[in-house]
């Protein structure tokens, strides 16, 4: 009889998490089906590139950058990341204009005079009456001719909260307006004066001042005749070039593929051509405008489709257009521009409908359906992108291509407020990333982002970044140093063994909370990159291994303790947290990670702290001191707190006796020993002044006391004429008057004299120390 294997059964399956992500397109958190297997079509709005990037920047494309790396890096996926570089656009032009207007101007002054005072005061008239004035109420507007004698008005209405909210509800960008006219008219008062005074100033400073308001004058009036195209491309370039920088110094990682306007024209041509083939749209005066209401009404397309109920917001719709546009010949309010027919002053490029330039929402739909053809998986960008223009870029990319869908997952992350401010460009109120990054590290603006959902508004604050975010951040950087020392600790006897296999009810314990804690940290990514989620688990992990560390002592399980760390910092580096190089356990340093090392450079500030350490003893032990021990304990000291300090060396003294060597940024422990230093002082300063303070009571006290009580109811102790008798002990009998003292007044001279007495006493006996002590 054959022999045959047992029958075998298979185990049940148990359900895992899927990833599902917060949708634009439908409000809800949906499950994640690429269109192509594994491959990830993703498309990320990039920046309009015409000054310093903020803020707000950091906290999109931070926020897109680990959204990415989880993707890839932690599910596995394949992506495809596109992003544009909007480089030409009505911001663009006027930026670009009244910055080489302003430097033409610059470079024509030589004197200050009486003509560039003129015309820098008539620019100021005009900028206080059309854009001062917008936020005023009707009865404080200016006429031509009375701007500055109206001014000391306006500058106390400004100065009025209550008011001054007044003027910002008619418009928001009142405060800077006012700042700019109030900076400029003090530079022409500063410059009238020199003129009168025949100082002969040099112009820059009446110039430099006012070149917000010179520069929109200039560009007002001279703007047909900036024709050179270069202009507008080399502003672009520059900040492109110096937000690339900036995403760097965030540890943004590069797109896959970067896109850029002005190099896909000819591309938008014939994008736009095929939306008028298709019946969306139509040529007014040569420019050609998308048709909202043919699109609307066609039974395969909605118009609108993230955010339906602001199809009619005027000035949603406008903003979206830009500066430059015009809203004559549109069908409907709706309607937006695919190519503007370009004026005088403005870059251009040929088409069928004559010279001009791509409308800003039709660059994302060419370049995304260039690289991706009729259908992404992902499209992604600020939440404040989301009408008109995600929704103008669907809407003509379906009517190109005739699709029902071109996103699929539409993703839109949170606003960001500065202490409850919204920032803004156009208001001037931003923090750049290279102020930002002067102040943080981009690890600690990483972290602060990942402790918030990614599509929720963050509101930044000194007291988040200074509490939460460094909290965590030294809760990891002290858990990585201490495993990393008790691994190395190990490992230098791990040839000796006790006996024991360290595995025990403590050790199952802690690789089940690391295995559960695996489980609730996919569980929290798959819950649409709840990142908040995720750091939780990650905590909660580390408190359970310092917990096991302190508790199991020299027989802790180091393998375990090493697995569980090394997840950690895997994790940690997944969300870009990562610093120096990634070989060792934790998530690094930023001075780590040097090529190649000099061995005298990196041994000999070692030894010579050993050998000096060594010097010190033997000096120690061969004078034969009666206090030799106590001075070796504080070389001992000074070895820990002072020489290996520079070197990145902690020593942390144990129970039995050895110290628990770590190896910590020198800055680090630089930075920890001031703060002790500084807290010992002022404590020590708290201590002397307390000490001062019973001092000089005890001085103030004894000085009471100077005065016998015998002579304390007599002038000039007392007023002359207060009192006219006294009894042999120097107490008052009679007042000024003759009249004998009451029952009362006597009992309570009386006792003031006792208590003078007694002060006498003690002042006698301090005077007789004080004596003493001088003799000596």
């Amino acid at each position: 009889m054959a022999l045959r294997q047992p029958a075998w059964h298979p185990p049940r399956r148990t359900d895992q998490p899927v990833l599902k992500i917060f949708n634009s397109l439908t409000k809800t958190k949906t499950e994640f089906i690429p269109i192509d297997g594994s491959h990830v079509k993703w498309y990320n709005c990039g920046p309009t590139v015409y000054d310093a990037s903020h803020m707000g920047h950091a906290r999109n494309y931070v926020t897109q950058d680990i959204l990415r790396r989880v993707m890839s890096d932690y599910f596995g996926y394949d992506v495809h990341f596109v992003m544009n570089i909007t480089d030409i656009d009505d911001k663009i032009i006027v930026r670009a204009r009244q910055n080489y207007l302003f430097s033409q101007f610059r470079n024509s002054a030589t004197t200050l005079s009486a003509d560039l005072l003129s015309q820098v005061s008539e620019a100021w008239g005009s900028y206080v009456r059309e854009n001062v004035s917008k936020g005023l109420p009707d009865e404080e507007k200016p006429s031509r001719g009375e701007e500055e004698a109206r001014w000391p008005q306006i500058a106390g209405l400004a100065r009025d909260q209550s008011r001054k909210f007044e003027c910002l509800k008619r418009d928001e960008k009142f405060d800077m307006h006012f700042t700019a006219a109030s900076r400029t008219l003090a530079a022409i008062e500063a410059a009238r004066h020199a003129l009168s005074a025949n100082q002969g100033d040099s112009p820059f400073r009446l110039i430099d001042e006012s070149r917000d308001i010179l520069a929109s004058a200039l560009d007002k009036k001279l703007k047909d005749t900036v024709t050179d195209q270069s202009v507008f491309r080399s502003l672009a370039a520059y900040w492109e070039g110096r937000f690339f920088k900036d995403m760097e110094r965030l540890r943004v990682r590069y797109p896959d593929t970067v896109t850029r306007v002005t190099e896909y024209v000819p591309e938008v041509v014939e994008f736009v051509q095929g939306i008028i083939k298709n019946g969306y749209g139509y040529e007014f005066e040569s420019s050609v405008y998308f048709d909202t209401g043919a699109f609307d009404s066609s039974d395969r397309h909605d118009y609108a489709k993230l955010e339906p109920w602001s199809k009619g917001n005027r000035e949603l719709l406008a903003e979206g257009e830009g500066v430059l546009s015009s809203t004559s010949g549109r069908r409907s309010a709706s309607d937006f521009a695919l190519w503007k027919a370009s004026k005088p002053g403005e870059p251009s490029w040929p088409s069928p409908w004559g010279p001009g330039r791509p409308g800003w929402h039709i660059e994302c739909s060419v370049m995304a359906s260039a690289i991706f053809g009729d259908r992404m998986d992902i499209h992604s960008g600020g939440i404040d992108l989301a009408f008109p223009h995600h929704d103008n870029e669907m809407a003509q990319s379906e009517a190109y291509h005739e699709c029902d869908a071109w996103v699929n997952y539409f993703i839109h992350t949170g606003h960001l407020h500065i202490e409850g401010l919204k920032m803004s460009k156009s208001l001037k109120n931003f923090i750049t990333i290279d102020e930002i990054l002067q102040r943080f590290t981009a690890r600690q603006l990483r972290l602060a982002f990942l402790t918030q959902l990614w599509n929720a508004k963050i509101d930044f604050s000194e007291s988040m970044m200074t509490g939460e975010v460094k909290s965590l951040e030294a809760t990891f950087n002290n858990f990585f140093t201490n495993v990393r020392a008790i691994i190395s600790q190990a490992r230098a006897h791990e040839d000796q063994s006790d006996g024991e296999h360290h595995y025990n009810d403590a050790e199952r314990e802690l690789m089940k909370s690391l295995y559960d804690s695996k489980t609730a940290f996919r569980t929290a990514l798959c819950d649409s990159f709840n990142t908040p989620e995720a750091l939780k688990v990650i905590r909660d992990l580390v408190s359970r291994i310092n917990i096991y560390i302190n508790s199991s002592g020299k027989k802790a399980n180091v393998g375990v303790v090493e697995q569980s760390a090394t997840w950690i910092g895997d994790m940690l580096r997944m969300f870009g947290l990562g610093e120096g190089q990634a070989s060792e356990i934790g998530w690094g340093q930023e001075d780590e990670g040097a090529g190649g090392v000099n061995r005298e450079e990196t041994l000999m500030p070692s030894l010579r702290v050993l050998s000096s350490f060594r010097d010190g003893v033997r000096q120690l032990a061969i004078a034969k001191n009666d206090d030799a021990l106590k001075e070796i304990l504080k070389l001992c000291d000074k070895l820990r707190d002072d020489d290996l300090v520079p070197l990145g060396v902690a020593l942390d003294d144990q129970e039995d006796g050895k110290a628990l060597v770590k190896l910590v940024s020198p800055a680090e422990l630089i930075k920890a020993r001031g703060e002790k230093r500084l807290k010992l002082d002022a404590q020590a300063a708290k201590k002397a002044a307390a000490a001062e303070e019973v001092r000089q009571k005890r001085l103030a006290k004894i000085e009471k006391g100077r005065v016998p009580p015998e002579e304390m109811f007599r002038p000039p102790n007392v007023p002359e004429g207060m009192y006219i008798r006294w009894d042999e002990y120097g107490l008052p009998t009679a007042t000024g008057s003759g009249e004998e003292l009451s029952k009362n007044q006597q009992k309570k001279a009386r006792k003031e004299w006792d208590t003078q007495k007694k002060l006498h006493e003690e002042f006698l006996a301090w005077k007789k120390e004080q004596e003493s002590v001088a003799g000596s």
